[in-house]
Order: structure tokens, then sequence, then C-alpha cells
């Protein structure tokens, strides 16, 4: 799969001498959902800028189809499409004339049809005639990816697309996103919420003070640095782990009701089976046995540990 997007070397320092920007280098995948992830002030959306010709780049270059970003400004831009985390909007315009008006500032001709089926699938066919400052702020969400659409862009850049969103448009959001990969789009996604890029991206790359710390592939990400948990809730409290117990590494939770066994799943033996002898063996029962998988928040949060 070529990269549509090609990061190589690039470093951004600011005038004040911040650097926001370490040593890049990332490629993004033709027709993906690639998740960008990383807490605030990592880099994130001055990344997003510079590959969108918003913030100059420093060292370093970007080609965005091919293209360079600087000598090739207009074809590059053209092939990209970003909703901005900002509710920047022509509050006093109508939602019908700033989608069809942003179109227009790509050159792309008047295309009326484009722009039903795209305020249709966002669901704001109802409002084409309402003035923007009239819009609920998750409307006016709507309204700039709308707007992000209007010119067919090949590459959407989604900069926390769903903060401050409700629960039911998110979905609906969702759904327009599947769709646009599914006609290759290719799709770059910043989020809070990482339960969605667990749930949208193919691939996952995580950055912090600037530099990125880990491209993977989502279930191999998971896989490699996921672990599971699995607990066992005993019949009797138990004050400490018998030391007949000891080499398995158990931790008894502060009621003395649970003894938690955790693993690495890519072991080649997981220990359980011996884990369970031995605890027949101390004369430990049990009700009940559990098993729990790390989510892709739990290893985002390790990562970023590790790298501050």
């Amino acid at each position: 799969m070529r990269p549509i997007i090609s990061v190589q070397d690039l470093t951004k320092t600011y005038e004040g001498g911040f650097t926001a920007l370490k040593n890049i280098n990332l490629d993004i995948h033709e027709g993906e959902i690639f998740g960008l992830l990383g807490p605030n002030g990592a880099g994130k959306t001055t990344l997003i800028s510079i590959i969108c010709g918003i913030v100059n780049p420093g060292e370093g270059s970007v080609t965005v189809d091919g293209f360079d970003i600087i000598r090739n400004y207009r074809e590059t831009r053209a092939r990209i499409g970003l909703v901005p985390q900002e509710l920047t909007t022509d509050a006093f315009e109508t939602v019908w004339h700033t989608v069809s008006f942003t179109r227009g500032l790509f050159g792309k001709p008047s295309n009326p049809a484009h722009i039903e089926k795209v305020l249709k699938a966002l669901s704001l066919w109802d409002k084409k005639d309402s003035k923007i400052v009239t819009l609920s702020g998750g409307m006016k969400r709507r309204v700039l990816i709308a707007k992000a659409l209007s010119h067919e862009p090949e590459i959407l850049f989604l900069d926390e697309p769903t903060a401050g969103v409700d629960v039911e448009l998110r979905e609906d959001m969702w759904n327009v996103v599947r769709e646009l990969r599914s006609s290759g789009v290719t799709i770059i996604l910043t989020t809070h919420y990482i339960e969605e890029a667990e749930q949208m991206a193919d691939r996952i790359g995580v950055i912090n003070n600037g530099e990125i710390i880990v491209v993977e592939e989502k279930k191999e990400l998971m896989r490699k640095l996921g672990i599971k948990q699995l607990t066992l809730d005993l019949q009797t409290a138990l004050k400490k782990v018998p030391p007949a117990l000891k080499k398995h590494n158990l931790e008894l939770t502060g009621d003395g009701m649970h003894l938690v066994y955790t693993y690495d799943t890519m072991a080649e033996r997981t220990g359980i089976t011996a884990l369970l002898n031995d605890v027949g063996k101390a004369g430990i029962k049990f009700k009940d046995i559990h098993t729990r998988q790390s989510s892709l928040q739990d290893i985002f949060v390790t990562l970023v540990k590790r790298s501050s």
C-alpha cells in the first residue's frame, strides 16, 4: 500500500525557541483510517497544520500524493479536507451558502447534487437555509465537516471532531467516516476519546513531546503491548498471598476476596494451568474466574508515561 502522505525528518521550532516537533518520520497509507493520539501539547495539531499548509514547516519535507507541500501548495491543498478543533464558521451565512462557497474556493465547479448529498449524510439537510449563528455547537461541527468535504478531497483530517458532540451525533459522524473510507478517502483522526480510535482506526500513531513514539497496526499494537489479567473470586477472604503462590506474582485486592494474575499475551505459555494447580494444592477455593484484556487507553497511558 503506497503512502499518500509522507513526512521525512520534520522538525518545527517556533520563534520563541519552543520545539514542537522533533525529527518526525511518518507514512500514512492510502485508504486507511490513521489514529494520531497524544496528550495536550504533544504536537498533534502542529503536525496536522503543517501537512495542511496552515503552518510553515521547519526542517524536513512533507509530500501529499507525491507533491511537495511547499513547491506544489495548490495541488496538495486541493487533495485535503480539514475539520479543525475550533468552531470557526461564517456565522451569518446559511449552511448551504457557506458549504457551496468553500467548494468554490478550491476551484471546483458548482455541484448542488454533491452539496445536497453531503448535507443529507450529516443530517443537515433540514438546516440548509438556516444561518449558522442559530445552530447548536454540535450542528456547527457538522457544518465544518460538510465544508471539509465540499471539494471532494482524497484525504480528510479530523482534529478532535467529536469534542462537545452528543453520543447520537458522534455515531452519525462515524457512519459518515466509514462510508468515506469505503469510497477510498484516507482519514487521519485525532481524538481524546481513545475508544473511538480503538473502534475506528486501522493503524495508531502515538506522539508525545513532539516525537512519534510508536506507529503500529492497531491489532498488532494491542497484541504486543496488551496484557491480560485473570481474577479469581474467592469463597473465603485471604489476609495475604500464601507462600506457595508467591512465584506467580499474584495481587490480593484490599478486601482479600480476589486474586489477580497478570500474564503476557505473547508468551509461549500463560502459566494459568500451573497457577490453578497451585491454588488447588494450597486449599484455596474460588467461586468464579474472569479475564480482562488491556484496552487501547491502557496502552496509550503506558506509552506516554514511558516517554515522558
